[in-house]
């Protein structure tokens, strides 16, 4: 198997992988059209890749059977593209949560103590211990977080050790769930915005999380209030944010923005960075020793056990549900030939099928193959494929 890696990667990730078998080429320089050069030329069966966006191009160069995101968000990949070519998509989800809440927690602290601006003047020989002197400080302050996976969970640890209060908000959490994690809950966004003194965003980028966090929410947050984002600027209406720093003096914490360079290094220009109140950092929220290694080793898993097994592990592009309507279930002698039959009667009828599965009772002298299709078989061809074989023992038509 062949494994192309288009982005920086552990040398422990590559090892794993040529320990495996692999033929690993890795070359974190491969962007845009040298890309899908390196995809058509190297005939990888899987890429890699940590920020490099993969586009249809890409995903139709080549013969590739797997994408994977060597890190939680996957919204810099065409699933849509892939999913039509029938290419798996997956990620490593959780593995980065303590490196981003660590970074969401350094930016609360780093705002409240205006760390960066006591640097800035003690590099420009000034000392001013009468301005840094104020600051609020966290005990007893309200964290309010949208999204409660795994990043949230590892904010609501350090939120509590420094003896916080927090309410939540996440789609899949109840009352109950949210007593469990110990602490309120909330029925909207709109809620944790008017109840919270620091505002932090942990929700994955999708067509229903885009610009989620928009002027409504920042309208009910408190004057001098702080935003912190480390999941995906798009989750964001950055012009709403920035109207919201200048007539609210809202207090924001960044690791994302809307217009970042595409290569590690370059250029970069962005009105929210100039205003006053606001620290960035350059996306590293993930880009710890400790996260990166626990991502590589989660890939390696993910592309072994698809080597061995052709199963793929944290897939996220396959159909939550078919266009089945009806499931033939087939009971038959465990023996060559009786399933093609029975597919080539299914194929003749003009019906699709869209998923089966083939279960054997021990001793493998039987079995029941489950088989799922887009229509209802009609009568000629149920007495078709029960008389045609003799190893068919028994057929039930199942509508859905």
């Amino acid at each position: 198997m062949k494994v192309l890696i288009a982005d920086k990667f552990e040398a422990s990730g590559i090892q794993g992988l040529e320990a495996l078998g692999c033929e690993v080429i890795n070359d974190p320089s491969l962007k845009d059209e040298t890309l899908i050069d390196a995809i058509r030329n190297s005939e990888a069966d899987v890429l890699v890749v940590r920020s490099t966006k993969v586009n249809e191009a890409m995903l139709a160069a080549g013969k590739l059977s797997l994408v994977v995101r060597a890190g939680a968000g996957y919204n810099t990949i065409d699933v849509k593209a892939a999913s039509e070519r029938g290419i798996y998509v997956s990620n490593c989800p959780g593995k980065n949560a303590v490196a981003v809440a660590e970074l969401a927690f350094a930016l609360i602290l780093a705002l409240d103590r205006r760390i960066a601006d006591n640097v800035k003047e003690l590099c420009a020989g000034k000392w001013n211990k009468k301005e840094f002197s104020q600051a609020q400080g966290l005990k007893g302050q309200t964290l309010g977080l949208i999204g409660l996976g795994q990043i949230g969970s590892e904010m609501i640890v350090r939120a509590k050790a420094f003896e916080m209060n927090v309410v939540g908000w996440s789609r899949s959490l109840t009352p109950e769930k949210a007593a469990e994690m110990g602490i309120l809950f909330r029925q909207t966004i709109a809620e944790v915005a008017n109840d919270c003194d620091i505002l932090s965003v942990h929700v994955a980028m999708t067509p229903d999380t885009r610009g989620v966090i928009n002027k409504a929410v920042f309208d009910l947050m408190r004057d001098g209030a702080m935003f912190i984002n480390t999941s995906r600027a798009e989750i964001v209406d950055q012009a709403a944010l920035i109207e919201a720093v200048k007539t609210k003096g809202l207090r924001v914490g960044t690791d994302v923005f809307a217009n970042e360079p595409a290569t590690p290094t370059g250029e970069f220009s962005d009105e929210l960075i100039g205003l006053p109140n606001v620290y960035g950092t350059h996306h590293i929220g993930a880009s710890t020793n400790q996260a990166q290694e626990a991502i590589a080793a989660e890939t390696v898993r993910i592309i072994q056990t698809f080597k061995e097994t052709g199963k793929v592990p944290n897939v996220v592009n396959l159909s939550e549900q078919t266009p089945a309507t009806h499931v033939l279930v087939v009971r038959h002698r465990d023996r060559p030939g009786v399933l093609a039959h029975v597919f080539n009667e299914i194929k003749a009828a003009n019906i699709n099928v869209q998923e089966m599965e083939n279960i054997v009772f021990a001793g493998a002298q039987a079995a029941i193959a489950r088989i799922a299709l887009d229509a209802p078989l009609d009568d000629a061809t149920l007495n078709l494929i029960q008389a045609g074989n003799e190893d068919v023992i028994e057929l039930n038509l199942l509508r859905l």
